[in-house]
């Protein structure tokens, strides 16, 4: 067992205080040894990715929409797997939009629920557009092509007709028995809820900006002892991803924990830096060569390789995904999920990429080269070109999206604890990384073991890791209070 010790007081300490929900700790990041099930793999193909033996034309929930929502997420994975240069950042604002999409198409038949037109500055529909007899089904998988298709606009040769395929198989389906006005009507209430969700996004011109320069020439890092620098033949990405719209909290409303409040640069082996640095590069060398469960953590968890692995952000719906399953959702309940997740990362990266820029703090392998070791690489070196992802290293983006993800999933649930194995990469076949499912019990546990796999991966110090956490479950907070019900 391995124990973080946090220097920092969680944000979700009174959340979960009010929730009353059971759990460990919190003056501690504390990871339990955890039991493995070994699930066969199968064939590994786009738009079949699904997990606990799932495949699309099988029934796994009780409510057919539901269904088709999950099937649609799947197909997302897939997609999300073979983008080129949206991660993470891009992915966390795509899936805003997406399920915003998904939402906005249903909501007339949620009882429970208003639109967010009446919450988000400059974002309309018309409710003439609206028919009696629209099919909601049809509407959606109307709705789900024309935003996957703009969203999801970075994709590998070939991977893009997917979606169109993906769209016209469930339509034949779907349309079967419905005359030609609900055919019609559904299709035209679903494009019109994509087509105004994404004229909404496109007011976003920052955003719209950084997504075709994701590494400006504009830019260029402070230079300084212990900041952050990039690799030869390397681009800061996402230097400005703070101006990049938010839904429930921004940047200025969040709190930052101050890097040199905490931690002061020294190459001093006795200095609180110096142990930090030590630690990673003794935890990756032995997670490397000792077999241990380190590697195995690290590497489950890594969702850094396209091609190769689903995005950070994409990890935390995949588990939603799971989790709707595993709760047999209705569907309103998976839409509202799905929506507030999707807010949720987004403002989580808008929020962790204001700070790592703020503070521009070295990467540990950086330090650990020039004092410790100088053949120092890190285990994620194997997978992509260079030893670290391309942007500065504090507070950690897989803590805080893990985080941020905890803290909606236990306001959602109503509780901390879970009987819950991760099977995201279950289907994959001859992964080169170990993506052997991971058991939990609770999702307080399973953000915990996220935000500590950065350091026997070796990109991560421990500070980064219970920053990203405080951060996450601050920004939970917000999200978790959006009103999405008429009954107040």
């Amino acid at each position: 067992m391995r124990k973080i010790n946090l220097r920092c007081v969680f944000v979700i300490t009174a959340l979960l205080i009010t929730q009353a929900c059971a759990t460990d700790d919190l003056d501690e990041l504390v990871l339990d040894e955890t039991e493995t099930a070994i699930i066969e793999d199968e064939d590994d193909t786009l738009a079949d990715r699904i997990p606990q033996d799932q495949n699309n034309d099988t029934q796994v929930v009780s409510e057919e929409t539901t269904q088709l929502i999950l099937d649609w997420n799947e197909l997302w994975f897939g997609l999300d797997r073979r983008t080129v240069g949206m991660r993470p950042n891009i992915v966390t604002r795509s899936l805003a939009y997406i399920h915003l999409t998904g939402y906005e198409t249903a909501v007339p038949y949620m009882g429970d629920y208003t639109s967010n037109s009446d919450r988000l500055n400059n974002f309309d529909l018309n409710s003439n557009v609206f028919e009696d007899n629209v099919n909601l089904n049809l509407a959606l998988n109307t709705a789900y092509d024309l935003a996957f298709d703009h969203f999801m606009f970075s994709l590998e040769p070939g991977v893009r007709q997917n979606i169109s395929n993906f769209h016209d198989e469930k339509a034949s389906e779907l349309e079967e028995g419905l005359s030609e006005s609900e055919i019609e009507n559904s299709e035209r209430w679903g494009r019109h809820v994509a087509q105004r969700v994404i004229a909404y996004s496109q007011t976003d011109r920052d955003a719209e900006a950084q997504i075709i320069d994701q590494t400006p020439n504009s830019y260029t890092a402070p230079v300084g002892t212990g900041l952050w620098a990039a690799a030869a033949n390397e681009d800061a990405w996402f230097p400005y991803w703070r101006e990049v719209r938010t839904f429930a909290i921004s940047p200025n409303q969040t709190s930052s924990v101050d890097f040199n409040s905490v931690l002061s640069y020294s190459t001093n082996p006795s200095s609180d830096y110096y142990e930090q640095m030590i630690d990673v590069y003794t935890v990756t060398n032995n997670a490397a060569t000792g077999g241990n469960d380190d590697l195995w953590i690290a590497e489950f968890w890594a969702d850094d390789v396209e091609g190769l692995m689903i995005s950070p952000p994409g990890r935390q719906v995949s588990i939603a995904n799971q989790l709707i399953v595993q709760n047999d959702l209705e569907y309103d309940r998976a839409l509202e999920l799905l929506l507030k997740l999707g807010f949720a990362l987004n403002d989580a990266a808008v929020s962790a990429w204001d700070d790592k820029y703020n503070y521009n703090i070295e990467r540990p392998s950086n330090y650990i080269r020039e004092y410790i070791d100088e053949n120092f690489t890190s285990n994620l070196s194997r997978f992509i070109d260079g030893v670290n992802p391309a942007f500065p290293s504090y507070p950690s983006g897989h803590a805080t999206f893990a985080g941020v993800s905890s803290g909606v999933f236990i306001s959602f649930f109503g509780t901390d604890n879970i009987d819950f194995t991760d099977t995201t990469y279950s289907n994959f076949r001859n992964t080169p990384f170990n993506s052997t499912p991971r058991n939990f019990t609770s999702f307080t546990e399973m953000a915990r073991e996220n935000a500590y796999s950065r350091v026997p991966l070796g990109v991560h110090i421990e500070q980064d890791a219970i920053e990203g956490l405080r951060l996450g479950y601050e920004i939970s907070e917000a999200v978790n209070n959006l009103n999405l019900s008429t009954s107040l």
